[in-house]
């Protein structure tokens, strides 16, 4: 689109600033508008996304067919699909005649759904039906009907954080988002928070016959700097606000009430830090998304096997074994000429077991080893179970190492 023909499409639909990501927007719904494709507009609340399907509506072959606006989570869950497919007489109590729901009665237009997350479960696979053949069913009814209706939803959520947590399904979230045109908030687009003051406070003064209000450059900068948390719909409520009760401030020699910084400080509400929105960041794409959750699976399902193996080490050494795990050699001698003693109960220890591969042992490590053992056995007048209880060992260990140290 060239820089006039977008101008003209902002002020048709009265639509403000000039921001590169605002812009994009508006072109890719432009683009789409001539096909049927499913366009999912993904923003924060108060962005002003409901601008999208009116701008593909109007620009499609289907301007000339009805279009409807459905806010999904202002439905009860009770009555959502007779809304949405119809029902027939005395399908339920208060059903007291057969009604066309908004599929049927928008068949040949757009059907606009907003806050699409907030839909049930089973009406979501009702919608990808209709989405995918044009096929429903109203409420108490067993008729199919057949219907052509472009779809076009908006959320303000993660869908695919949604479908990560079941309250979204994926088929339909595919299906959904062919199209994403995504709304940046009002801090993404610093540039356009003084216009858009201006225009509404412009308009507010037109209307009631208000005087009109400016900022001074302090304060200009003050409201750049807010985080805009109910992003267009917040900053229009402030702007009317004070052109409101400020209007008497009337500056000397002008009609305009000029307000410092001081007195719009008095109309910016605090930031609470546990209600500000996150810092801006891209839409998580559903690969970065699914490599996330296979770190985290494989994180929990790493310390599931940890705790299975502490329980197998610990079962080992409480529980009698009627045999050990290895079988010791058929005759030994001690490093010392005395056999070792036989225990009516023998005790599995996780340092006697040992293992088909075995690496060379480092003869620093060995003779250190044979030194410590040969301390503390001098230490306890040749007390081996004394010995073995200073080393940390079993008796057991301790008369194969000083076997194997030999």
């Amino acid at each position: 689109m060239t820089n006039q023909e977008l101008q003209s499409l902002k002020n048709k639909y009265d639509i403000i600033g000039n921001d590169p990501a605002l812009n994009r927007a508006l072109e890719v719904a432009v683009a789409v508008a001539p096909t049927d494709i499913t366009v999912l507009v993904t923003g924060e609340s108060g962005v002003g996304k409901e601008n999208i399907p009116r701008i593909i509506h109007q620009n499609s072959p289907r301007r000339r067919g009805k279009y409807f606006a459905i806010n999904c989570g202002a439905i009860p869950e009770g009555t959502i699909d007779s809304e949405l497919f119809g029902h027939e007489k005395g399908s339920f109590t208060g059903a007291h005649e057969m009604r066309r729901g908004y599929f049927e009665e928008a068949d040949g237009g757009t059907i606009f759904l907003d806050e699409i997350g907030e839909l049930p479960m089973a009406s979501q696979a009702k919608l990808l039906r209709v989405l995918q053949s044009g096929e429903f069913i109203r409420v108490g009814s067993s008729k199919v009907l057949k219907t052509d209706v472009r779809v076009i939803a908006a959320t303000n959520v993660n869908l695919f954080h949604a479908v990560s947590k079941g309250k979204f399904r994926e088929d339909l979230y595919y299906r959904l988002n062919a199209v994403n045109i995504i709304m940046p908030s009002l801090r993404e687009r610093p540039g356009d928070i003084n216009l858009l003051f201006r225009k509404f406070a412009s308009d507010f003064s037109a209307r009631y016959g208000f005087s009109k209000v400016s900022l001074t450059e302090d304060a200009s900068i003050l409201l750049r700097k807010y985080r805009w948390p109910g992003n267009i719909r917040q900053l229009k409520n402030v702007a009317e606000t004070i052109s409101a009760l400020e209007s008497g401030r009337m500056s000397p020699g002008s009609d305009k009430c000029v307000i410092d910084v001081d007195v719009l400080a008095r109309y910016i509400p605090r930031e609470e830090p546990n209600l500000l929105p996150a810092a801006p960041s891209h839409q998580e794409s559903p690969e970065s998304s699914a490599e996330r959750e296979a770190i985290i699976r494989s994180i929990f399902q790493l310390k599931q096997d940890v705790e299975y193996l502490k329980d197998i080490v610990t079962k080992a050494g409480l529980t009698r074994s009627s045999a050990p795990a290895i079988a010791p050699p058929e005759s030994s001698q001690m490093s010392v000429h005395q056999e070792a003693p036989k225990d009516v109960y023998e005790y599995d220890d996780p340092e006697d077991q040992e293992y088909d591969v075995q690496e060379p042992e480092d003869m620093s490590i060995k003779t250190s080893n044979m030194e410590l053992i040969a301390k503390v056995l001098e230490k306890h007048g040749g007390n081996r179970k004394a010995a073995a209880a200073e080393l940390g060992i079993s008796e057991r260990t301790l008369y194969r190492k000083i076997k194997n140290l030999k």
